[in-house]
């Protein structure tokens, strides 16, 4: 069971004891708090807890992509390396090699096994986390359990009291671990990330002002542009090959066409135009869409423009409550 320290994944291992698992708590310790918390609430389900080191694993596969991508003009989520190259990769092979059957976590969502494992939405819909899954394999999925999928927040609250745990009042966690309270801004240059101020212009191409550097901007962002036109600015496009940003209104950042790269499917491979709802980042309502194969290339066709359709970002495929697959935002098309 992968602690936190954190009430929902405490429930997770509460919940599990319950049913009658043997139940191992393991902490990853790259500079989360919570760590006592964790061993406190083992201590009182009465069952091991050990603490791993992943931070290498978290630079190689997280971080150090974390900021190429900032310093290429996209925003990368990182939950979704984190996901599948720490938690459900070098942890669940932890796992494995210590004899255990599942690696379980405490994220909101389900798995179903049919004729294959299916990744599905959890009960909660407010909570629910299949979003930062999407690329997990068959082959993790046959290992994998998620305590918390048919349970709404407010069930696990009151699970948590009726546990005794000390952790039921604990707020959730909303930052990346390991920011740790770090703007994400600060923590770039604190990793030595060149940053070079460049031009902003609208989309005729007029020169409106000067930006602090790529890597602090997003597709959409409104603040911080520093620049007064009479009505509101959006970034629209990041370019990075000229380090320049351009700003239009919201209506300029409506987009219906984008390119996925690093595709990944969990039943199986789409391979003809399909009609999907899909989400481009984790608080956006998945939409109607055509995915298709064009070129060797997944091609994302919304049947409405959306707002802020961002590189780096994923691109979650969902037949109803099924994750079919997603894959990385790579390049709006105008």
């Amino acid at each position: 069971m992968a602690m936190s320290g954190g009430v929902d994944s405490s429930v997770a291992a509460a919940l599990l004891k319950k049913q009658g698992y043997e139940v191992i708590g393991i902490t990853m310790c790259f500079g989360l708090k919570g760590i006592e918390d964790a061993r406190r609430v083992a201590h009182k389900l009465d069952i091991k807890h050990y603490t791993l080191n992943m931070q290498r694993v978290l630079n190689q596969r997280v971080i150090k992509n974390f900021c190429r991508e900032y310093q290429l003009g996209k925003t990368p989520n990182p939950c979704v390396r984190c996901n599948q190259y720490v938690k459900f990769g070098a942890l669940l092979k932890k796992a494995r090699s210590l004899g255990a059957k599942y690696l379980a976590t405490g994220h909101y969502a389900r798995i179903k096994k049919a004729s294959s494992y299916l990744l599905r939405k959890a009960r909660d819909l407010k909570k629910d986390q299949s979003y930062f899954l999407y690329r997990l394999g068959q082959h993790q999925l046959k290992h994998i359990l998620f305590p918390l999928g048919n349970y709404t927040k407010e069930e696990v609250r009151s699970k948590a009291s009726e546990f005794s745990l000390a952790v039921a009042d604990k707020l959730a966690s909303q930052e990346i671990c390991f920011l740790r309270d770090t703007d994400y801004r600060d923590f770039l240059k604190n990793q030595g990330i060149k940053i070079k101020s460049g031009l902003v212009l609208d989309k005729e191409g007029n020169i409106l002002g000067r930006h602090k550097g790529i890597a602090f901007y997003t597709i959409g962002q409104r603040e911080g542009l520093g620049i007064a036109k009479g009505y509101p600015l959006y970034v629209t496009k990041i370019e990075p090959r000229t380090n320049r940003i351009f700003v239009g209104t919201k209506k300029d950042a409506l987009k219906s066409e984008f390119l996925v790269k690093e595709a990944h499917f969990i039943p199986k491979i789409i391979k003809k135009k399909v009609a999907l709802k899909v989400k481009i980042r984790y608080n956006h309502k998945e939409m109607p869409a055509d995915v298709l194969f064009e070129n060797k290339k997944i091609k994302v066709c919304f049947k409405k423009p959306q707002f802020a359709i961002t590189p780096g970002q994923s691109a979650v495929f969902y037949d109803k409550d099924v994750v079919v697959g997603g894959g990385v935002i790579e390049r709006v098309l105008d």
